[in-house]
């Protein structure tokens, strides 16, 4: 999707590129962007506000409380309207600011206040860059879904030659048409469940899974990012509501089915991500079970199986199933597809440590009637744009 009438936000750190922040703009500006400018104090020593201010055509920010702004409140202002947050030229200290979550001055506000997609073009000293101190931050970043740009390599301001220039102002703005998610799925309703259930004994005790929820919780926010509207049926996590998105929280595989089934009607996609307990205690005890005997002896019954209830409703949205299997994964995986008539499954190995419960990375092979494909390993939050962008893909016209 092109950056055309979208809301760019440019942070402009305190770094020699930052002379080149006012030609960013007019590349920007060029591509339909509107763009606002935020500048650090340092950064302040580099290039000029007023030069700033006349290739946006807004007043250039730098200040965390804006007595001018509604409120006060210039960074929740700011952090809302923004479609993209590009911090270009990013130095090694900012970097180590958003790793740690700083929140001391405007722009380090603002990376925590939206919720927009944050783009950093980092531009540092080669040594800089291939710290360990600048790595690690690096990949700490990059596993919360923040997209570097760059940097590039080539002669520096103090001499060295090397990784560390930030890329040219056409490179960048012409790679933030890539950050933006394509709208594919515009119009349409996506209902998704996540988490595990817990299946009780007793008062005090339950069976339930490894499940993290944190493929089905990236699932719902890469849809809202993609333009539908999502409701989230999600089992017990530890993991913060995506925004934007209708959570139903539940507990049981029973409680489950139940809300999957009054939301279900007026949905288009229906991804059945939850780790869904196959049984259940047939009696759930009163009062907690007292550790009397040598053995205890459970009797449980099936749960309902939501999907396979989803994927055989008189007219059923496009179905999307999930198989976690340990081994013979494609065989398990077509076998679901057929037997629960679902439009696509997507099989994972969590056997794998890499991409197992409660990793943060993910690889998927993805089947459908006409075809299959591999999803390498990723993080969650991207392979689920991958996944969602194969789904739009398949949907009837």
């Amino acid at each position: 999707m092109s950056i055309n009438k979208k809301n760019i936000l440019l942070g402009v750190t305190g770094g020699i590129a930052a002379y080149k922040a006012p030609d960013l703009v007019r590349k920007l500006v060029a591509l339909g962007a509107n763009v606002r400018v935020v500048l650090t104090k340092s950064a302040l020593e580099f290039v000029s506000p007023l030069a700033l201010q006349a290739v946006s055509g807004h007043p250039v920010s730098d200040d965390l409380l804006d007595k001018d702004a509604e409120a006060a409140m210039g960074h929740i202002e700011l952090a809302k309207w923004a479609d993209i947050l590009l911090i270009a030229p990013a130095t090694a200290n900012f970097l180590a600011k958003l790793t740690h979550g700083l929140a001391d001055d405007l722009l380090s506000t603002l990376c925590l206040a939206t919720a927009s997609p944050i783009v950093v073009a980092p531009a540092m000293n080669q040594q800089m860059w291939h710290a360990l101190a600048t790595q690690h931050n690096l990949a700490v970043l990059q596993q919360r879904n923040i997209r570097f740009l760059g940097p590039a390599a080539g002669e520096q301001a103090c001499g060295d030659v090397g990784l560390g220039r930030m890329l040219e102002p056409q490179d960048i703005a012409n790679s933030l048409d890539e950050v933006m998610p394509q709208q594919v799925l515009q119009g349409k309703k996506v209902l998704i469940t996540a988490g595990p259930t817990q299946e009780a004994i007793d008062p005090v005790r339950y069976i339930s899974n490894h499940s993290s929820g944190k493929m089905g919780y990236a699932l719902a926010k890469a849809a809202k990012a993609m333009g539908a509207e999502v409701i989230l049926v999600s089992g017990p996590t530890n993991l913060k509501p995506p925004a934007n998105v209708t959570t139903l929280p539940v507990t049981s595989a029973a409680q489950m089915h139940q809300q999957v089934m009054a939301q279900v009607s007026t949905c288009d996609i229906f991804i059945a991500c939850a780790a869904v307990a196959d049984y259940r205690p047939a009696q759930i005890t009163q009062q907690k079970i007292k550790k009397n005997d040598q053995e205890l002896t459970l009797t449980f019954v099936k749960n309902p199986d939501i999907l396979s209830d989803v994927a055989h409703l008189q007219h059923p949205p496009f179905t999307l199933g999930f198989a976690a299997e340990t081994q013979n994964i494609r065989e398990y995986a077509l076998s679901k597809m057929t037997r629960k008539k679902l439009n696509m499954i997507a099989a994972n190995d969590v056997s794998d440590s890499r991409i197992g419960f409660n990793s943060e990375q993910n690889a998927l092979t993805v089947f459908w009637p006409e075809g299959e494909v591999n999803l390498a390993i990723a993080d969650k939050q991207q392979l689920s744009m991958q996944l969602l962008q194969l789904v739009s893909e398949q949907l009837k016209p």
